[in-house]
């Protein structure tokens, strides 16, 4: 375990606030920890190789970090069929372990968000094994969604999210819903031992230091008790039902009674903007994935168009906005942007697409300081720092994601934005096991340039981008402006003299007035080339 020097790191804007607003302007990069660093030599990342990399988190310039499912789980969805809250899963490290990386995070200035998993459990969580055990009509049962069966088949035509129906019967004859895979069975909120079991576990996870929680599939909760089929419902039988926010009040009650208050961020993927700023009320959610902004393509009137709807709906509630390029679930920017259709929906995602790396490398480093530059929090998942691209080869065998072996292999899966990340040498495992060392999920040759030891020494990397334009952004106050441009120009001011320029067009447009302070790419004489943005300062006046 390296030693953390804490007497020479850089002054952090979180150690220093204290106003208990931290996570309105926040920099939170998400850790999939399985993917991250592995300390003790199986493949696998882990809480010790997290801990080894903390120095790393602070110089990249991030105030959180946000942890995918570290819980005990089998594994049948990457850890979000969690089988005990409480605990670490044995491959991640023990819970003593996740206390100390908590607490040495914050030495450095640098808090813990955990996920939270509120929709279903594993099927080898406790409940679910004694629901199997008590059978049709037991108290057991009613923690989950058994029903009997209609015309010899499921209680109604729901389909899960993953493929396939949403149901899966038992030897007793019952069936059970599981909207993800069935290793994953849904809770009935209705149920006090459900509600009272997650306030619980919201303490427990608070108590021992974390600063916050990540909602997975926040809108999902609720189902309408009578389980109607989804196009003869009177509004959604599973998504976005109203009551889900007396549930989201009672959280927020208990997030704000601790002496620094903590934060409740939720993923909700819902195109009705009036609909998902229910979700951050002054006295509901703190804040939400902008899953529009990433979805939107490479193009300036869709991205402005995407920037003022946020900043329009957050402000209405008073809350952040927060921008987001990636995650763990998404095909990465630099193979996205680098395609003919560089916008993002889980139903066109297709492997073999033809992509130019050099062209969407160009354009996600410029993606990555217009979303610096804008007013809110910004999230940033692991390896998007890097530049690292979709891997699109992993041979059948070695496949993980339930999505791809539902859909027959027709849904790619999320495992090429999973591959564990590298960080020296020219050669897998590139520094993220010990040598020798195998990874569980198979790293491509030729990411030696791609390692964080390599572009650490090259003055223009992505990851010197990303650290140079983190500790920029710490700089930036006020409100976005606007500045007169051309269709092919996106250009907005922050405070005095601050502009961000990002030209989309074929050709290079003439460099404003002022000192340049970053550029995602070499200016040409001058000028603005294609797929960049460039910060001024002194830039002149906004509208």
């Amino acid at each position: 375990m390296t030693k953390l020097d804490t007497a020479t790191r850089p002054q952090s804007r979180i150690a220093s606030t204290d106003d208990g607003e931290w996570w309105r302007d926040a920099v939170v990069y998400q850790v999939y920890v399985r993917s991250f660093s592995d300390a003790n030599g199986d493949g696998i990342g882990d809480l010790g190789g997290v801990r080894r990399r903390l120095p790393y988190l602070r110089e990249l310039g991030v105030d959180a970090l946000w942890f995918n499912p570290w819980y005990p789980s089998p594994q049948a969805d990457s850890g979000y069929d969690i089988s005990d809250y409480r605990s670490i899963d044995p491959a991640f490290g023990t819970l003593d372990e996740a206390e100390q990386l908590i607490a040495e995070a914050r030495a450095l200035g640098i808090r813990t968000i955990v996920d939270i998993v509120p929709n279903h459990v594993s099927s080898e969580h406790p409940w679910f094994r004694s629901a199997l055990l008590a059978g049709p009509g037991s108290p057991e049962r009613s923690r989950f969604w058994f029903r009997p069966g209609k015309d010899g088949g499921p209680p109604n035509s729901w389909q899960s999210i993953f493929g396939g129906s949403a149901w899966t019967k038992v030897e007793d004859g019952e069936w059970y819903l599981h909207l993800f895979a069935p290793e994953q069975p849904d809770l009935n909120w209705t149920h006090p031992d459900v509600m009272r079991e997650h306030e619980d576990v919201l303490r427990f996870w608070f108590d021992r230091g974390a600063a916050g929680v990540r909602i997975d599939s926040a809108a999902l909760l609720v189902k309408d008790p009578l389980l109607p089929d989804v196009d003869q419902s009177n509004g959604h039988p599973f998504e976005d039902r109203d009551e889900l926010h007396d549930i989201y009040r009672r959280w927020r009650e208990i997030a704000d009674g601790y002496d620094e208050r903590r934060v409740l961020v939720g993923e909700v993927w819902l195109p009705d903007a009036t609909r998902l700023a229910h979700y951050i009320r002054p006295d509901e959610l703190h804040t939400v994935f902008n899953f529009d902004f990433l979805m939107r393509p490479w193009l300036p009137d869709q991205l402005r168009a995407s920037i003022e709807s946020s900043l329009a709906l957050h402000e209405s509630v008073g809350a952040p906005a927060t921008w987001v390029l990636s995650n763990h679930d998404v095909t990465r920017p630099t193979t996205r942007y680098g395609r003919e259709d560089t916008s993002f929906s889980f139903e066109s995602k297709r492997e073999g697409t033809p992509t130019d790396l050099v062209r969407g490398m160009h354009r996600a480093r410029a993606a990555a300081l217009l979303a610096m530059a804008l007013p809110g929090s910004l999230y940033v998942y692991q390896g998007e720092e890097l530049g690292l691209p979709e891997v699109e080869d992993i041979p059948f065998e070695r496949r993980q994601d339930p999505m791809w072996h539902r859909s027959g292999g027709v849904d790619p899966g999320r495992d090429g934005c999973r591959i564990p990340l590298p960080w020296s040498g020219d050669s897998p495992p590139y520094g993220f096991s010990p040598d020798g060392s195998g990874t569980w999920l198979d790293q491509p040759e030729g990411w030696g340039q791609l390692t964080v030891e390599a572009q650490s020494g090259d003055p223009g990397s992505m990851l010197n981008l990303y650290r140079e334009g983190l500790r920029l952004r710490q700089e930036l106050r006020g409100e976005l402006k606007w500045i007169s441009e051309a269709g092919t120009v996106l250009a907005f001011a922050r405070g005095d003299g601050f502009a961000c320029f990002v030209n989309f067009g074929p050709e290079a447009i003439p460099l404003p007035p002022g000192d340049v302070l970053i550029a995602s790419r070499d200016l040409q004489g001058g000028a603005i080339p294609e797929d960049t943005t460039v910060w001024v300062r002194h830039a002149g006046q906004s509208e």
